[in-house]
């Protein structure tokens, strides 16, 4: 079920300093893999994802591939949609943004983000740009995304 109207067009990337969004697909699934697996303890210390069973030491790359075909098949329902962050300077992947329907009572959306310890610098600016994003190019009004 999608939880934005028939007739919005999901925007497909975001520009950002030092990054780029795109829609995940099973394709990223080395460099996700990756990205995460090496940086479980920092993403667990990410505001919003202390409370979480995500990310696992446990979790292999099949069930991760697993993972991402069932983001990419919600992104084309337009039931969730779940972007990867690549550098822009490098390409490669460094973290995800989630925008999925509410989990609490009062908002229109549930976002959260990760970035890799090893770009841990760029949490903050992908916080900014991706609440200046849904303000300007989504039908969203009330954001639930922890505050960095």
């Amino acid at each position: 079920m999608s939880f934005v109207p028939d007739d919005f067009p999901v925007p497909t990337s975001l520009d950002g300093e030092g990054f780029r969004l795109e829609p995940l697909t099973a394709a990223h699934n080395v460099q996700d893999y990756a990205a995460w697996h090496g940086s479980i303890a920092h993403i667990k210390a990410t505001p919003g994802f202390a409370t979480r069973k995500w990310p696992m030491e446990d979790f292999s790359l099949e069930q991760n591939l697993a993972d991402l075909v069932a983001h990419e098949d919600e992104f084309a329902r337009r039931a969730g949609f779940t972007y990867t962050v690549l550098s822009s300077v490098t390409g490669e992947v460094i973290g995800c943004l989630y925008l999925i329907p509410p989990k609490r009572e009062g908002f229109d959306v549930d976002v959260r983000s990760w970035v890799c310890s090893t770009h841990a610098e760029l949490d903050k600016p992908l916080y900014d740009a991706v609440l200046k994003w849904i303000a300007m190019e989504w039908p969203f009004k009330s954001v639930d995304y922890a505050k960095r």
